[in-house]
């Protein structure tokens, strides 16, 4: 693995470190921009956008030098077929190369995976995602074959991973391992939430601090823009972050948490436009 490439666990496929997610509608151009710098891993998830898309489809040629990932949250399994046939049709795709159930918190249950297995036999799914927010279960599952990436949250502010993930990838054979949210939500940016005489970090530097994390494959970004693209290619360019980088990023991570845990211990009363009318 570089920092700018990495083999997705047990998929044996060489990846971008940055992914791209269509969450946040960003043009067809800073898709195929993306393309272009080597961004490989491609999230279609619950919000597919028709810009995404239009990106997508203009990669269409080079169809075979990207993995396309689908995600379903469906907990019924008998629509979770129609549900990515109608992806692939409104991209005008025949397969993609990963399924990802999403926010499952627990074991996927039998009817789910064998609704996944009938659609690998198809030829419509390639590969088998989960994301969770139960990082546990990730260390529970690395080792089971029919499971081949993880999605997981992991940033400055959300460090789990590192005690409860990523010791765990050390298995043979490991599943591939994707990060998301490497901003923690904006929280990273803020001025407002950033301790006292600790430096704010740019989107570079989040991005920076999740891929310097060797067990991490692929880190997240989901631009709204080009210019917001372009601070995540500046970590590419920047490099992996040294010791005293990643201790101020600790830092200033550890006041955030401090701060966000003493709100989630505070009653939060309802604002009048925040309750429906009667």
């Amino acid at each position: 693995m570089s920092f700018d490439s990495a083999i997705l666990g047990r998929t044996g496929i060489e990846v971008g470190r940055l992914g791209l997610a269509s969450s946040f509608g960003p043009p067809s151009s800073v898709v195929e921009q993306a393309f272009e710098h080597g961004v490989n891993y491609f999230y279609w998830g619950s919000l597919r956008r028709n810009s995404f898309g239009d990106g997508l489809r203009a990669l269409a040629p080079r169809r075979d030098r990207f993995l396309l990932v689908t995600q379903s949250y469906s907990r019924m399994a008998s629509l979770i077929g129609p549900s990515l046939e109608r992806a692939l049709r409104k991209l005008r795709f025949d397969y993609t190369d990963a399924l990802l159930l999403g926010l499952w918190n627990g074991m996927p249950p039998p009817r789910i995976l064998d609704a996944c297995r009938k659609l690998r036999e198809r030829g419509l799914v390639r590969y088998l995602a989960v994301s969770t927010h139960n990082r546990p279960l990730i260390a529970r599952l690395a080792a089971d074959p029919q499971f081949d990436i993880f999605h997981v949250r992991y940033n400055a502010v959300h460090r789990g991973a590192e005690r409860e993930v990523f010791p765990q990838m050390l298995v043979q054979h490991p599943p591939g391992l994707v990060s998301f949210t490497a901003t923690s939500w904006r929280q990273l940016l803020d001025h407002k939430r950033i301790p006292t005489g600790e430096r704010v970090p740019t989107a570079a530097d989040c991005y920076r601090f999740v891929l310097t994390q060797p067990a991490v494959n692929v880190c997240m970004t989901g631009p709204a823009d080009e210019g917001q693209f372009g601070a995540a290619l500046e970590a590419l360019r920047l490099g992996p972050m040294g010791e005293d980088e990643l201790a101020w990023m600790r830092r200033v991570g550890d006041g955030i948490y401090g701060k966000v845990g003493r709100q989630a211990r505070r009653p939060v009363l309802p604002r009048p436009s925040d309750v429906a009318p009667s």
